[in-house]
């Protein structure tokens, strides 16, 4: 059997509950940080005030076993303790910046799991560029289809569509071109680095959300297709030392809608 790209295994799918109330679907990432494993989404995934979204915990499917993919196991992790979150978000200049990042206990895993990990070195550094127009690939849960067998996400592709490295509408994100839709919120936005470590994989933004026109016409124009992918590098804050105080959410207009 052919080996699964460690991409796939690093990609998550996100489940959100009010007790034992199922609520949202959604993708998520997991990221190293030293001896620190992180789960990384979009906030709108652990709360968003704005549609009533007050999960209190989620569930993680994961790979139970390294040699038979088709063997999973489910990882229920709390949101909240002591009545303080336990996921961690943050802010810039813009406003509240819409991902944040959860924790994951070592000893809570199986000890035969298989996953990947992102770390600091997937991060675009001084000598990476990514031209308008380059390719990336979004993998995630789109409505949340998947390998319901393998239990892996689906890829996505896409374009850059704004000049990355600048902030669109002064907010920390780029555009990408691709189609995408509920349920891939918080998927890894990715460029092909083959040789990098510890994936060849670069992580170039986390998806957050589709754009469209309020005054479109249904049945004469076709969606926009563009989406919002913030910037990766509020990764490295929200898993630094400290705990980084709290923010709001994201301000999402009506032309901006949760994918």
């Amino acid at each position: 059997m052919t080996a699964v790209d460690p991409l796939l295994l690093a990609t998550v799918r996100l489940a959100t509950f009010s007790g034992s109330k199922g609520l949202t679907g959604a993708s998520g990432f997991f990221f190293r940080r030293g001896e620190r494993l992180y789960l990384v989404s979009s906030r709108h995934v652990f709360i968003d005030e704005e549609s009533g979204h007050h999960p209190d915990r989620i569930e993680i499917e994961l790979h139970a076993d390294a040699h038979n993919l088709a063997e999973s196991s489910t990882l229920s992790v709390l949101l909240y303790r002591d009545g303080l979150a336990e996921w961690r978000q943050g802010e810039d200049d813009g406003g509240g910046i819409d991902v944040a990042v959860l924790a994951i206990e070592a000893g809570a895993l199986p000890p035969t799991v298989a996953l990947a990990a992102f770390t600091a070195d997937s991060l675009p550094g001084p000598g990476d560029t990514v031209p308008i127009g380059t390719p990336v690939l979004i993998p995630g849960f789109p409505l949340g289809f998947h390998d319901g067998l393998h239990h892996l996400p689906v890829v996505r592709q896409g374009a850059v569509a704004s000049p990355y490295g600048w902030r669109f509408q002064g907010m920390g994100w780029f555009l990408t071109d691709a189609r995408t839709h509920r349920g891939i919120s918080g998927a890894p936005v990715v460029m092909r680095a083959p040789g990098r470590a510890p994936l060849p994989w670069l992580l170039v933004g986390i998806h957050a959300s589709r754009f469209d026109m309020g005054n479109r016409d249904l049945r004469a124009d076709e969606s926009l297709g563009l989406n919002a992918a913030w910037y990766p590098d509020i990764i490295l804050t929200l898993t630094g030392a400290g705990r980084p105080s709290a923010a709001p959410t994201a301000r999402r207009s009506a032309q901006e809608l949760p994918s």
